[in-house]
């Protein structure tokens, strides 16, 4: 081990891995070793994201190999169908690895986590079409999402914590954000290797053929590297000076009021955020009409500019407070969703519709630059890993995970803008509790 004198945990998994590791933290870690133990934390994060993402991403292109026949709306509502089970798995995900971050350190539920992702993505990558071996490819398909859910569940919790933890006092804001840049990231990453298969590598045939196992494959391979990288994590200090870790059910439901607070502000800033990422692509070439190359271009330029805001918000919740942010984006995503989505409906100029979507997501910022930091300031050490993840995963599964489906299915039947109240009426819920919870910058749990 690297540190001298730290104490030594043996875990022992289900499937036989034993994992020893040390749960003592650096004392009094240097400026540039805990921005190195944020970047390698997030960086995790970002290739856990790339991987879950890479089946939205393509989803127009595999569709039709693991489906019968039919229309396009169809196809993609039976791969959204899919997507949001993979979001139901992401709760007991939460469940598991946030325990696991609670009583045994979080560097070791991280670099478990990122190994889960790694066999999900490999077996989407291999997995024959349907026309091959019939109905077994979708329950294949729906197996490998199910695991890739599992290991997405555990990493939000953790790595949300590992960085509020690792992060100072004045600046958690700042720093903590930087797990959304890498979340918005992984998406990002997972457009442009779209886009370079689209536009330099293969043609519309080759990638509905068979180009669409490429960003799995690179998804699996970037898993093992994130997992070698994570290995090494120093552990943080909030951990190590803990006296209980607790981890449990039974000591999370001992703070019903912060579990609450963790659902009712998930909410609204998880729907709106899956309506104008992951959905958007498909929103453009199903309802505006692009094409899917331009559709890819569109989403891939305005995810780099959110990407950009998300340190800017995070920096301005460090001295403005996290409650103002949090109303700014509930006032205006309550106000501005139905006509933002109404008027890029009918565009049909790419320039205009980045636009749009811009807009979109500087609101959607308010919520997703700070919402980590909010939630890990709510809890205390020995809970705060579970504490973070499953309440979110949770409201994820039943908000975020299905706002695709949901946004397709109304489409389907006719009934498209009722989607854009759906998505309103949801921020406005969070609204509520942004306006009644305390200012976690001035009551926070980590101090």
């Amino acid at each position: 081990m690297r540190q001298s004198g730290a104490a030594h945990v043996t875990v022992t998994l289900k499937w036989g891995i034993r994992v020893v590791h040390d749960v003592k933290a650096e004392p009094g870690l240097s400026f540039g070793a805990r921005i190195k133990a944020i970047l390698i934390g997030s960086s995790g994060n970002l290739v856990e994201w790339y991987d879950f993402y890479v089946y939205a991403a393509f989803s127009l292109y595999f569709a039709k190999a693991f489906f019968p026949e039919g229309n396009q709306t169809a196809q993609l509502l039976n791969t959204a169908a899919i997507f949001a089970v993979g979001f139901l798995m992401r709760p007991i995900g939460a469940w598991l690895f946030g325990r696991m971050a609670d009583r045994h350190g979080r560097r070791i539920s991280l670099t478990l986590s990122v190994l889960l992702m790694c066999f999900g993505s490999a077996m989407i990558a291999v997995t024959p079409v349907y026309s091959t071996i019939g109905v077994a490819a979708p329950v294949i398909l729906l197996v490998a999402r199910m695991i890739q859910g599992l290991s997405l569940g555990g990493e939000y919790g953790t790595s949300a914590t590992y960085l509020s933890e690792m992060a100072t006092s004045r600046h958690r804001g700042f720093y903590s954000s930087f797990q959304y840049v890498t979340l918005i990231g992984g998406q990002l990453t997972a457009m442009l290797v779209l886009i370079i298969l689209q536009k330099l590598v293969l043609t519309p045939a080759e990638l509905e053929a068979w180009g669409w196992r490429i960003p799995f494959v690179i998804g699996a391979l970037l898993s093992l590297v994130a997992f070698l990288m994570r290995r090494d994590l120093v552990e943080t200090e909030s951990f190590a000076r803990a006296r209980r870790h607790e981890g449990s059910l039974r000591a999370l439901f001992q703070h019903p009021r912060e579990v609450a607070i963790v659902i009712g502000l998930t909410l609204g800033g998880t729907l709106a955020f899956y309506t104008y990422t992951t959905y958007m692509q498909k929103f453009l070439v199903n309802t505006s009409g692009f094409s899917k190359d331009t559709a890819t271009v569109i989403s891939a330029a305005a995810l780099l500019v959110y990407m950009l805001m998300q340190p800017l918000v995070g920096a301005l919740s460090d001295v403005v407070g996290r409650r103002p942010v949090l109303i700014a984006f509930g006032v205006l995503g309550t106000l501005c969703t139905v006509p933002l989505l109404m008027v890029l409906q009918t565009t049909r100029d790419p320039l205009h519709a980045f636009f749009i979507i811009v807009v979109g997501l500087a609101i959607v910022s308010c919520y997703t630059a700070i919402n980590a930091i909010v939630k890990a300031e709510l809890f205390p050490t020995s809970v705060r890993a579970l504490g973070v993840g499953l309440p979110y995963a949770l409201t994820v599964a039943l908000f975020g995970g299905t706002a695709e489906w949901v946004a397709l299915w109304l489409k389907q039947a006719g009934h498209e803008t009722f989607f854009y109240w759906y998505v309103s009426g949801c921020i406005a819920l969070s609204l509520i509790v942004y306006a009644t919870m305390r200012d976690t910058r001035d009551r926070s749990a980590i101090d």
